[in-house]
């Protein structure tokens, strides 16, 4: 496979290993009812910092957790005019470039620069990426083919999807050359799984089907199929249907486990199937051969009924019908009164993008977000269908409060005048800045909260995201495959691992992990009681 050598390669290749964690600070949530200082627990972020460095900070709960990522970076057309500066040449940039890569970093290209930048930000990306995710990037000609070998190199060959030419400008655009683009183009990619992308449908005529309602046919499965159908996997998508012979039905899988469906209880085709089993198309569907679950070997399955006549089809990826520039721009203006940001996408793409990903529940990022088109797009989808999709935005610029935040605000409580309001979509967010380094050198920051550093505990020893664990135990983290973890900090004491301590461990487990700032019994002491002592903060590992 095609490799790309540029000046600073050798030092970026690694680099996300060695940005530093920091902790975020929610410094204000925002809801339909206006901005407050608590917490107001929404999942959506909107987060003012160094990408970098936010991605890093993002890891402990949400790695391997994103569905779609979408992200429009600098395009590197050496145009420094922009409210973003586009020509990576940005100061911020250039203090980070020459710290990493050094004095090499003078006889840098704007190329290099560019590589240099992305390529880190590109890996974290990948590892927030969950394993049935896609991937969106906007490109220009400048980096096109840089990027496109960089994300074979990072995502693998074998998960590129397609480079979608958009329609940016419908007159040709502002070039002055023979040759007038006019448009640029998205890169797609996937990390492995397919199997949660969506179709585009077109009309077909075929209604085979007829019910109480008229005619209709057969559509999707309610039950979630493939990677993530465990019950376990999304425990509020466990509930029952009635069947048409009035039995209870919950979605046990083929093989006979207990499984999920693909939507929430609150969804608003779920809660029409509640009220009239009728609303869904229903089957008798057998178990896998040899399966039988309460002693039968098929089972009732509630389907879709698709009113609308239509088929699938891979989508086109020629995109001349999603919106230009200039139509993003006229939403900007319709916000904001004025033009207080250059070149931003335009919704209906964005919303199209998100749409690739079949989950009404997706979690869906964009660490260079600019305006904030990405949350309007999600916004406008659960509005439209009842989704609780959720987005975080990451933007470094100072006006990640005065315009992306803020656009997200008036989205929500709608904007414009007279015949040209547009109604709000409500939804929340929080507002976070990067905090301090949970490590500085070998040591913890006592100034991060003790509950973050628990949270980075948790994760780095368990992979999954952190939840407190109810009980009495003060220093019980919770317990991963029958091990129990404990952390026992104090910031302004030495804590010690010794009888005294372990008289307190109740929790029943096959294993027992505890963190504390030295151990007062021996190895082979701890090895016959099954525990393993792990010594604050030497054996605290590294994101």
């Amino acid at each position: 496979m095609p490799t790309l050598e540029w000046i600073g390669k050798e030092k970026v290749i690694n680099h996300h290993q060695q940005v530093p964690y920091r902790v975020l600070e929610r410094r204000y949530s925002f809801d339909a009812d206006g901005q407050h200082n608590e917490d107001n627990g929404s999942g959506n972020m909107i987060i003012r910092g160094d990408n970098l460095e936010a991605l890093k900070a993002l890891l402990p709960r949400y790695e391997g957790r994103v569905k779609c990522v979408y992200i429009d970076p600098p395009y590197n057309t050496g145009n420094e005019g922009w409210v973003y500066n586009d020509n990576v040449n940005d100061p911020k940039i250039k203090k980070w470039l020459g710290e990493v890569v050094g004095k090499e970093g003078e006889d840098l290209t704007r190329h290099d620069k560019w590589l240099c930048m992305m390529y880190p930000r590109l890996k974290l990306l990948h590892r927030l990426l969950a394993d049935d995710g896609i991937i969106a990037i906007s490109i220009g000609d400048d980096e096109l083919f840089h990027l496109g070998i960089i994300m074979n190199d990072i995502f693998g060959v074998h998960n590129r999807l397609a480079c979608a030419p958009l329609r940016s400008e419908p007159s040709g655009g502002k070039d002055k050359t023979v040759l007038r683009t006019g448009h640029e183009y998205i890169l797609f990619y996937v990390k492995g799984s397919q199997e949660n992308l969506c179709k585009e449908e077109k009309s077909t005529g075929d209604l085979n089907l007829k019910d109480f309602r008229g005619q209709y046919r057969k559509g999707r499965e309610l039950r979630k199929w493939g990677a993530g159908s465990l019950r376990t996997d999304r425990m509020n998508m466990w509930y029952p249907f009635t069947a048409p012979n009035g039995e209870q039905v919950f979605p046990i899988r083929n093989d006979g486990l207990e499984g999920r469906w693909r939507i929430g209880k609150d969804n608003p085709l779920a809660q029409a199937i509640l009220k009239n089993p009728d609303e869904a198309h229903w089957e008798l569907c057998p178990y896998d051969e040899g399966v039988v679950v309460d002693g039968k070997t098929e089972r009732w399955v509630p389907f879709e009924k698709i009113r609308d006549s239509k088929k699938s089809f891979g989508w086109n990826t020629w995109l001349d019908g999603y919106g230009t520039n200039a139509d993003a721009t006229a939403v900007i203006k319709k916000i904001f009164g004025i033009k207080i940001f250059d070149t931003p996408k335009p919704v209906s793409l964005l919303e199209w993008i998100v749409s690739l990903y079949g989950d009404e529940d997706a979690l869906i990022l964009d660490s260079f977000a600019g305006s904030g088109t990405t949350a309007h797009a999600v916004l406008n989808m659960n509005k439209a269908d009842g989704g609780h999709r959720k987005f975080i935005l990451v933007e470094m610029m100072d006006y990640a409060d005065s315009i992306t935040a803020e656009r997200v605000k008036r989205v929500i409580h709608g904007y414009g005048e007279g015949k040209n309001a547009v109604e709000g979509t409500g939804g929340d967010f929080g507002f976070y800045d990067l905090g301090e380094p949970l490590l500085i050198g070998e040591n913890l920051n006592e100034a991060v909260g003790t509950e973050k550093i628990r949270e980075y505990v948790w994760f780095m020893e368990t992979k999954t995201p952190y939840t407190p664990a109810a009980g009495d135990h003060p220093y019980f983290l919770g317990r991963h495959n029958d091990t129990g973890y404990y952390f026992y900090y104090e910031p302004a004491k030495i804590t010690v691992l010794d009888y005294a301590f372990l008289s307190t461990v109740t929790e029943k487990t096959s294993g027992t992990v505890i963190y504390a700032d030295r151990s007062a019994l021996g190895e082979d002491k701890l090895a016959q009681m099954g525990i393993v002592f792990k010594k604050i903060p030497r054996d605290i590992s590294r994101l």
